[in-house]
């Protein structure tokens, strides 16, 4: 089939009418800039963009969204947020995840995700106990991907101890307990049933360096197959940075970078407490930092320093994360928000003289985002996959007027930066119109 494209969003830029052959297997073979629409072509009037892919999500917890926004007795933080957490997972079965999952799934291609990285800990029954088959919870979140039509990489989490130095979980935390060979079962399993479905992909996780020990950690890496991603949480508190340090002897992410190799497989979740050194050692090492701006400033986990890690030749990506908000277009928004608001500037993603900030942030997190979720997608070009978006000047710019100098970028940056409910008017997953 071929797609036709008045205006699309390439690896070098915007081109106009473009065309894209794509295979029947939903892999893109040719894109052809300035090409005539042929009769039988998928017209596409408005402007063309690689699908993003969504790095961190917790589906289950979009069912707390709106729920833990009252004042507590005390302080409220991340971690009296945690409570409310632990109590939504303890009361879900599999088949309440794989529905709650399908819905979520779903509001995430309505959005313009069209891949997921699922970080998936809820392994055992409510009280603490193994399912007969302990990959069960991760298949309901597999399944309810593909039923809702999203690729997912899902990422059996290794979660077990409660803090640094293998502290033993509490009771609300034992639905989570797992050990190295726990997981590497789940996904080995995971690997051998979706073998043979390009839509599925299985990674390797640790939660953290809170829940696992150096031993635990370096088991699970070498134990994975090696062309996987890797993703774990890492410096999203200071309580965390600090219990590291007299742990371990180092804060995480040094920690993490002197005792593995981290490399561009490696997905760095949140990272909001970095020092400038780690910043500019994590840029250099090809790692993604999954960056949840939404989330992470509803459970006040600090900013991350974007513009210095930019200047370095970082790769980022977006998540949803707890789903409190599922719209990539707004954790584009509010991660060049959050800077404008730590720094005083403007326009702090992108780095050159007439550079669109849209268009910026868009592509790299598109880009960075496939090699975190181990797909090839979040580019328009031949091998990736045929996932796309389609926004049209009404959706990028509901009531602004029309101005002679309206080019794709403008209509990218209002659709990040001046649509309150910006989504997309079409979405392709491999080739095939999904909205």
């Amino acid at each position: 089939m071929r797609i036709h494209a008045r205006q699309a969003l390439l690896p070098e830029g915007w081109a106009p009418d473009v065309a894209i052959d794509i295979a029947p297997d939903g892999t893109i073979v040719a894109v052809a800039p300035g090409t005539r629409r042929a009769p039988d072509d998928d017209a596409v009037d408005g402007a063309l963009l690689p699908g993003m892919p969504n790095v961190h999500s917790h589906a289950f917890q979009r069912a707390m969204a709106g729920s833990a926004e009252r004042r507590g007795p005390g302080d409220d933080d991340f971690w009296s947020w945690r409570e409310a957490m632990y109590a939504l997972a303890a009361s879900l079965q599999p088949d309440d995840l794989k529905a709650l999952a399908t819905s979520v799934y779903r509001k995430m291609l309505r959005a313009g995700y069209t891949a997921v990285a699922e970080f998936h800990y809820l392994h055992r029954d409510p009280s603490g106990r193994w399912y007969a088959d302990k990959a069960v919870m991760a298949r309901a979140l597999v399944e309810a991907a593909r039923e809702a039509g999203l690729a997912v990489c899902l990422l059996p989490a290794l979660y077990a101890h409660a803090d640094v130095g293998g502290a033993p979980l509490a009771d609300r935390q034992k639905r989570f307990a797992t050990t190295v060979d726990d997981v590497l079962a789940i996904a080995d399993e995971l690997r051998a049933a979706y073998a043979n479905d390009p839509s599925v992909v299985v990674g390797a996780c640790a939660h953290s360096l809170r829940a696992v020990t150096p031993a635990e950690l370096r088991a699970l890496v070498e134990g994975s197959p090696p062309d996987v991603p890797v993703h774990l949480h890492v410096a999203e508190q200071l309580r965390e940075v600090r219990s590291v340090e007299a742990t371990l002897g180092a804060r995480p992410v040094a920690w993490l970078l002197a005792n593995h190799d981290v490399d561009r497989r490696w997905c760095l979740v949140h990272a909001t407490q970095v020092d400038d050194s780690e910043r500019d050692a994590l840029a250099r090492s090809g790692a993604v930092v999954g960056l949840c701006p939404t989330t992470e400033a509803n459970l006040g986990d600090g900013v991350f320093p974007l513009a210095p890690y930019l200047r370095a030749n970082g790769a980022f990506s977006i998540g949803s994360d707890s789903n409190v908000s599922i719209a990539p277009a707004e954790e584009l928004r509010w991660l060049e928000y959050g800077q404008r608001l730590a720094t005083g500037r403007r326009i702090v993603a992108a780095r050159r003289a007439g550079e669109s900030c849209g268009q910026t942030l868009y592509a790299s997190a598109a880009s960075a985002g496939a090699r975190a979720c181990g797909f090839a997608t979040g580019a328009i070009a031949p091998g990736c996959r045929a996932d796309f978006v389609v926004i049209a000047p009404e959706e990028a710019e509901g009531d602004l007027p029309r101005t002679a100098d309206d080019t794709p970028e403008t209509m990218l940056d209002r659709y990040v930066f001046a649509s309150s409910d910006a989504r997309p008017e079409r979405v392709y997953v491999r080739g095939r119109v999904i909205r």
